[in-house]
């Protein structure tokens, strides 16, 4: 889903994309968003961060997955129960 992004920008960059757009028969969207993905790759490779170790995902637990979906399924049962009643 796309979402309004809002942003004062200097009108020589707003010149530049739309001549980009241009020459390159594209969005000035899609050239938006390649800059900003070429950006983030070129910072990411000259600090060497990894987005999963920043993103703390949910395989990082200090539970086993056998506890994970006991819970879960507990948890259902429970809901289930207490509309039941």
């Amino acid at each position: 889903m796309d979402k309004i992004l809002s942003a004062r920008v200097d009108e020589s960059v707003v010149q530049r994309i739309g001549n980009l757009a241009r020459q390159l028969k594209t969005t000035k969207k899609q050239i938006i968003e390649g800059a900003i993905t070429l950006y983030a790759e070129k910072i990411e490779k000259e600090t060497k961060q990894d987005i999963l170790d920043q993103t703390f995902g949910a395989w990082q637990r200090n539970e086993s997955i056998k506890e994970t979906v006991q819970k879960a399924r507990k948890s259902f049962r429970d809901s289930m129960l207490r509309h039941q009643e």
